[in-house]
């Protein structure tokens, strides 16, 4: 694209691309609708040689990972004599204190590791998806409407991994390096496919890869690659039910002031489209490499977090 959109056309998408109304009032799974009982049949018919391939990354609780980890009881010091246990469990321990158990709490930033956001996750003056208030997302009870538990079923549908980074021809796209139409055009030639409804776009844009040989480099600090806004329109005529990427979506900085994560706040406020951030794609791009094929049966199945504003998820692709 020679030009980004400038951003009074940008703000004009809330209206032109709105979801809001399309599938009823009180609507709550935006795009999802798109995946249809026949969009599933023919995703499954996409399993050849039944390999299963996650898309997540590891949830770390050492060097600095976001979960934080409580053990209420280990395995550590089971052999000392004077060891005093875990107060027992009714009807864990046996005579001679011979079982033992190990347990945690756990605790983490939903919107960090991989995960799929709400449609409560963003508003844009003061309301969220379906014209809905931000004030129904509260401190006591979360979000009392578009929380995670719409996706309740989980998500099955055809997914199309669109490996930018090589088609631009190198091993990953650097800070701040916008994805426009033009690069999901190219990609999806170079493998003979076509984004259509209800399928999942995975966008690849290496930094999986990146954080493999160098380490994670901090977005706040040196910004990210991923969708330019100037995608939204694409992904609004192709009917695309959900995105994901290896980055947090939104290229930063996005060159606009007003919107500054444009794909965000239009994607899931005004479309109310489903988006996983922080995804790998590296072992799924090097099967598809090898098999020639790079669409595939996609799901997730979200955690049933009652006003949960996203989940952590494990994509899945069974070629």
């Amino acid at each position: 694209m020679d030009k980004p959109p400038h951003e009074s056309e940008v703000l004009n998408w809330f209206d032109s691309l709105s979801n809001w109304g399309r599938w009823g009032e009180d609507d709550q799974r935006g795009t999802l609708n798109l995946v249809t009982p026949e969009v599933r049949c023919r995703a499954a018919r996409l399993v050849r040689e039944g390999i299963r391939i996650s898309c997540g990354r590891d949830i770390e609780s050492q060097g600095g990972g976001p979960m934080h980890r409580l053990m209420a009881s280990t395995g550590q010091g089971l052999d000392e004599v004077h060891r005093i246990p875990t107060p027992p469990i009714k009807f864990h321990v046996g005579e001679g204190n011979r079982g033992a158990w190990a347990g945690e709490y756990i605790s983490m930033p939903v919107h960090y590791q991989t995960h799929v956001d709400a449609l409560c996750h963003m508003f844009w003056d003061g309301r969220m998806y379906n014209d809905q208030p931000a004030a129904l997302v509260t401190s006591e009870q979360g979000a009392t409407v578009n929380d995670i538990t719409a996706a309740r079923e989980g998500v099955f549908t055809r997914g199309v991994l669109l490996d930018v980074a090589s088609a631009r021809g190198g091993k990953w796209l650097e800070p701040g390096d916008g994805v426009y139409p033009e690069d999901l055009e190219v990609a999806e030639q170079r493998v003979g496919l076509r984004v259509g409804e209800g399928d999942a776009l995975l966008l690849r844009t290496g930094y999986g890869r990146r954080i493999r040989e160098s380490g994670i480099l901090p977005y706040d600090e040196h910004g990210q690659s991923g969708f330019h806004a100037a995608c939204l329109p694409w992904l609004y005529e192709r009917g695309v039910a959900v995105t994901a990427t290896d980055t947090a979506h939104d290229v930063l900085p996005s060159g606009y002031d007003v919107i500054p994560l444009p794909f965000h706040y239009i994607g899931i406020a005004a479309m109310g489209l489903w988006t996983i951030d922080n995804a790998d794609f590296e072992d799924l791009c090097t099967k598809c490499a090898e098999v020639s094929r790079w669409e595939f049966l996609f799901s997730f199945d979200p955690l049933r977090i009652v006003g949960g504003t996203g989940s952590p998820i494990n994509p899945i692709a069974t070629l």
